[in-house]
């Protein structure tokens, strides 16, 4: 980010709903743009971190109103990038819907600028390859689904911002958090088909779209977005390029093997044109070899 982007922050007031993954470090970045940060959290223990950095930390639960006194006055930017914390529909229910509600609600009482929510690419059904934009058909059938469209529905349909950005992000990966390859160093079969196609995105490249929708044009408004890298690759190649960077033996794949995740991934192609066409964004991991290789350098 240039300086005089940086110029564009300082001292404005940003707040962050969900200081996790994602959040926690556009929290850090904030303030080393000279930014006020306040962040909401619920993990005690984990807020005293992110005081340590140097954010104003409110302790409570974003679905719950009573936080809304605390943070008073008005707000330059705001990211809610909350995640379910579990407890499955119940949990995307109560974190996604109520604390999409509740954060309205607490908008409603000052003057708020551009809002940005990061949801999901999971929102998407298609599979067998199609290429997917923002215009494309949502909705699996899934619960969890219905909950992520209905917090989506609740912040465009809202005026309690001056704007309102919906990231749609694909999986995400980057320090401290790279799945595939812990599962490489650990050994035994891959769950799933190698040939299926998945759609990465760093967490530092996450963190440039919401900076660079932060600062967007006036005249871009409550648009949505997909947040992936440029190259989806199939689960195949990443498993083997990563085992060869690690001198392991490549992994095999195994269709009946239980994932550990919560479903199976489509196989489909993100497409993350418009983000870059109207709102200037660039990955700097522009595919997982960039990314896995910043990674495996830290490591």
């Amino acid at each position: 980010m240039s300086p005089s982007t940086h110029r564009f922050f300082d001292k404005k007031h940003l707040v962050v709903f969900g200081a996790g993954y994602v959040g926690g470090e556009l929290a850090r970045q904030g303030v080393a743009r000279g930014m006020r940060v306040t962040a909401l959290k619920r993990n005690l223990e984990k807020a005293e971190y992110l005081r340590e950095d140097g954010i104003e930390v409110i302790e409570g639960d974003l679905a719950n109103y009573g936080w809304h006194p605390k943070i008073a006055g008005n707000v330059d930017f705001v990211l809610n990038s909350v995640s379910s914390g579990g407890g499955g529909v119940e949990g995307y229910q109560h974190s996604y819907v109520d604390g999409m509600r509740s954060v309205i609600e607490w908008a409603k009482h000052r003057e708020v600028g551009s809002f940005v929510y990061t949801g999901s690419t999971s929102i998407y059904p298609q599979d067998d390859g199609a290429e997917v934009s923002e215009s494309d058909e949502t909705g699996t059938g899934n619960e969890r689904t219905a909950r992520l469209l209905d917090a989506e529905k609740l912040a465009r349909e809202s005026d309690a911002f001056t704007r309102c950005f919906i990231l749609r992000l694909a999986g995400i990966y980057g320090p401290g958090r790279h799945h595939v390859l812990n599962q490489i160093r650990a050994g035994g079969a891959l769950a799933g088909r190698g040939d299926h196609r998945i759609n990465l995105i760093h967490r530092d490249d996450i963190c440039r779209a919401i900076w660079s929708t932060f600062s967007a044009p006036d005249e871009l408004l409550n648009e949505v977005f997909n947040v992936s890298d440029d190259s989806p690759v199939t689960k195949r190649e990443l498993a083997e390029w990563l085992a060869s960077r690690l001198q392991l033996p490549c992994p095999v794949f195994d269709p009946e093997l239980p994932s550990v995740r919560r479903r199976v991934v489509p196989d489909r192609v993100i497409v993350n044109r418009k983000i870059k066409e109207m709102v200037g964004w660039r990955p700097e991991f522009p595919d997982y070899r960039a990314g896995y290789e910043a990674i495996l350098a830290a490591l």
